[in-house]
């Protein structure tokens, strides 16, 4: 894989260029396309891909290369290109056998055209202006060129092109085309943020992670495990470019690797003001301006990574020193000065004041820099230690995956002291890391209970009363959970404890969406996120976006699947931005469920695998099965059935969470694709049951809906119509509207149930509800216009090639349940012996049912029977 990704990369994004290219070559006016741009940007690929088209289109096409070395030599980079009857010591003969011998068909591409030397500029601009030849030329901006070459680039007929950096986006989809898979956003994301979208760095960023295995297939998803490092090709290039600074620019480029963003007076003490302009000039440094500071960084994040890499120990101590000395000279005005003058004396000299390190801390904590946190108190002594660092550096542990060694510092702490707030405080976040981070749920309720007898005031047991109420909700107790959380108060500005009341509000807000009262769900939403928004205090969760999991959550089992998957993709680019991995897990989730709630299995299979990817490297137990689940069930939608196999049997490895009623799903599906569709049903109904018993209607209906689909519509309907009652929104509504006309047979309510599943973005339940009216309407003799089979393929289409029973019977609309569900088991490879079996049916029904299905379908056999069907085993 390294290998076959070190070598040329396709051309992805750049398709406006390259039809400015082709609509250049068909005026005849245009004598030269020049392809300008950075370094590393991709226009000598672009320039390549230019000629292999001019070529295609019937031109002759050569190649020149100009270089510092053939500037030396006059029309050394383009004698090969000449007439051999050229004079190459009378350039006026050589320019008119040349232009004679190329008679207009040539095409040249000329590469790094700020290195040509004048005679071969000269030569080419002459054969260009008496349309002997056409070019196709490089050109890296913020070179100097000479005269020659100057007026070859502005010269009449010219088209000129100026290449950029790619976007994100296209940046993804360039990944996905060379790795060959689904690559995970947050990857996407990290790698177009070091190489700035620069193609060069971000190929040499690929092939180091790649043979260093920090970009990794899990079998569903590419992810990066840590930061990426590059190849010694990536460092000699940048190293290249920095080289040519003077000694007092290299000083300044090393000070701004190690500090940045200097001020500008901090980096006029390092180097004089012509110098940094210099450097701004060269597009090595760039400043940028915050409010009334004007700073100074390094203009690409590659730059520093490489300097600090070769920057001696006893230099990097120096210059941290020296910056530490400016900021402590100044006054240290700025709030993060104490954060930067620890993190700098910890790395220059080992060692920082430990009241400097406590402040630093709590610093690094404010901004949820949690990496720092762990760093800066794992160097404070103990005897400096307090109840508030321990607690700090528990928090820490817990958010970077690490809840063993989280729970041994905060139990510690909790046996440590007496006072009343500080033992609430982290009885808090030990039960939270206990429940989420271990997965340990009795544990954490049983620690909560010794809390509420050890607290005596009625401020500490209303926080551990909510406490428990958030745990009783998220672990299959939502009507007891949420009685207790009745007790938040609507004013954050009156809760005893900020992070309790947004704990509470965040998990108030699942527990309602789990038993259907979807509307208050979000009310309760918005007015925690905006509470959230305005807080000044520092809160424990990193970013108001964090509500938007339970809104998403909330949003889908409304129905309202277009504002969930919208809400939720800018909470996760919010979550990204602000290094929140544990809640990005979650956010990933619901995003999966979204998708996959509107039928696309596909894409539902990559936010869920991204979820599992940084649950197993955040170590979040809890989170890690519903992620596996929510693969498996789309693995089996989409008929990969071994895929789905293995992760289930990987499932039972991990603690139950907050969506383990929902994993019959999984199981269901796969026995579904499997043709077994009894036995589906009786996981979905089973299931169903589990969840009706814990008071999670929502999910009861997702499972009874789909035991409707798999035959039972009719057992199913009563049960669903009541749950369209007990909850709100349309979804439940419509798994009854559906079930109801699926067990009548009657095509007009099960078309009306289509058009409003579209509307929901429910596609794949729109496509069956169309599919179904169809064949109910063949089955009454009535005939069906070419629109509506036209408008189920369009809709099967986005579906992205989920596989149901409903869509894979489709064409054998005449016949019944019965008769389907026998075809569909035989078409699986299942004996007539054991299909009666599984149906408990006599062996001659079913053949008897056989027979009639073969008969509608026009075929004699099971293999037959199998592409009738479209079944691939």
């Amino acid at each position: 894989m390294v290998e076959q990704v070190g070598s040329r990369w396709p051309l992805i994004g750049r398709e406006s260029e390259l039809m400015a290219f082709e609509k250049a070559m068909g005026d005849r006016a245009v004598t030269r396309f020049i392809v300008c741009g950075a370094a590393g940007v991709g226009k000598s690929r672009l320039a390549e891909e230019c000629l292999n088209r001019a070529v295609r289109a019937g031109l002759r096409g050569a190649r020149a290369t100009a270089s510092a070395a053939a500037a030396t030599v006059p029309l050394g980079a383009i004698a090969h290109l000449l007439s051999p009857a050229a004079d190459l010591s009378h350039p006026p003969s050589a320019f008119a056998a040349t232009a004679g011998h190329q008679q207009s068909r040539r095409i040249i591409w000329v590469d790094d055209l700020h290195l040509l030397d004048e005679a071969s500029a000269v030569m080419l601009q002459q054969l260009a202006d008496a349309r002997a030849v056409r070019l196709i030329a490089t050109l890296r901006s913020g070179q100097p060129i000479s005269e020659a070459v100057q007026a070859l680039c502005n010269s009449n007929g010219v088209h000129r092109i100026n290449l950029t950096e790619l976007n994100q986006l296209t940046v993804g989809l360039l990944l996905q085309a060379v790795l060959g898979g689904p690559i995970g956003r947050r990857t996407v994301r990290d790698l177009y943020e070091k190489s700035d979208g620069n193609i060069l760095y971000l190929r040499e960023l690929v092939v180091g992670a790649l043979a260093n295995r920090t970009l990794d297939n899990d079998g569903e998803i590419w992810e990066l495990s840590e930061n990426p490092e590059g190849t010694p090709r990536m460092v000699e290039l940048i190293e290249a470019r920095l080289s040519a600074v003077g000694h007092v620019g290299r000083q300044l480029l090393e000070s701004l690797a190690l500090c940045e963003p200097l001020s500008t007076a901090d980096a006029q003490e390092i180097a004089s003001p012509e110098i940094l302009e210099k450097l701004v000039d060269s597009g090595l440094v760039q400043t940028a301006k915050d409010k009334r500071r004007i700073s100074v960084q390094l203009a690409h994040p590659l730059y520093g990574e490489v300097l600090r890499s070769v920057i001696p120990f006893l230099r990097r101590r120096s210059l941290l020193m020296e910056q530490v000395k400016r900021i402590e000279a100044r006054g240290s005005r700025r709030r993060d000065d104490m954060l930067r003058i620890a993190a700098w004396q910890l790395s220059g000299a080992g060692s920082a004041d430990p009241v400097l390190i406590r402040q630093a801390a709590g610093l690094a904590r404010h901004v949820h820099d949690y990496r720092q946190v762990s760093v800066l108190l794992e160097s404070l002594p103990d005897a400096h230690h307090t109840i508030s660092t321990r607690l700090l550096q528990g928090e820490a542990l817990y958010e970077q995956g690490r809840p063993d060694e989280s729970e041994d510092i905060l139990s510690s702490a909790y046996d440590q002291t007496q006072v009343a707030p500080e033992k609430v405080a982290v009885n808090l976040v030990r039960t939270w890391n206990l429940f989420w981070g271990c997965g340990r749920v009795t544990e954490a309720l049983a620690v909560n209970d010794r809390a509420k007898t050890d607290a005596t005031d009625r401020q500490s047991q209303h926080i551990l009363r909510i406490n428990e109420g958030c745990m009783r909700t998220m672990s299959g107790q939502p009507d007891s959970g949420l009685l207790m959380l009745e007790e938040l108060n609507s004013d954050i500005e009156e809760a005893p404890n900020v992070n309790i009341w947004l704990t509470g509000m965040l998990i108030r807000v699942a527990g309602l969406a789990f038993v259907g009262r979807t509307n208050e769900a979000l009310k309760w939403s918005r007015l925690g996120y905006d509470a959230h928004r305005n807080l000044e205090t520092n809160a424990l969760f990193p970013h108001p976006a964090i509500h938007m999991i339970s809104r998403v959550f909330a949003l889908s089992n409304a129905g309202r699947l277009h504002d969930a998957i919208e809400v939720g993709e800018n909470a996760f680019e919010d979550l990204v931005t602000a290094r929140a991995p544990a809640q990005r897990v979650w956010i990933t989730h619901q995003l999966g469920r979204a998708q996959w709630l509107a039928g696309h299995p596909k894409t539902a299979r990559e936010w869920y695998a991204e979820s599992a990817a940084l649950a197993r490297k955040i170590n979040h137990k809890i989170a890690l099965r519903p992620a596996l689940a929510g693969l498996a069930s789309c693995a089996a939608q989409l008929g990969d059935l071994s895929t789905a196999r293995d992760l289930l049997e990987d499932l039972a490895k991990y603690p139950p969470g907050p969506h383990v009623l929902e994993e019959p799903l999984s199981w269901g599906w796969l026995l579904a694709s499997s043709g077994e569709l009894a036995q589906a049903r009786r996981v979905f109904v089973e299931g169903a049951e589990a969840a009706q018993t814990r008071g999670h209607f929502v999910t009861e209906s997702l499972l009874l809906f789909d035991a409707a689909r798999m035959g039972g519509a009719k057992d199913a309907t009563p049960r669903l119509v009541e749950l369209a009652r007990l909850c709100d929104g349309p979804l439940t509504d419509l798994h009854a509207r559906f079930a109801t006309s699926l067990a009548a047979d009657d095509p007009e309510p099960l078309r009306s149930v289509s058009v409003d599943a579209e509307h929901m973005g429910a596609d794949l339940l729109a496509a069956e509800a169309a599919t179904l009216s169809v064949s109910a309407a063949k089955r009454r003799g009535r005939r069906t216009g070419a629109n509506a089979v036209n408008h189920i393929e369009t809709l099967t289409t986005r579906c992205q090639g989920a596989r149901t029973p409903v869509l894979a019977t489709a064409g054998a609309a005449t016949l019944t349940a019965r008769e389907r569900e026998i075809a569909l088991l035989a078409a699986a490879g299942t004996s007539s012996k054991g299909i009666a079996d599984a149906l408990h049916l006599s062996a001659r029904t079913v053949d008897n049912h056989l027979t009639h299905a073969y008969a509608k379908l026009a075929v004699s056999s099971r293999r037959g029977l199998a592409r009738a069907l479209g079944h691939k085993p």
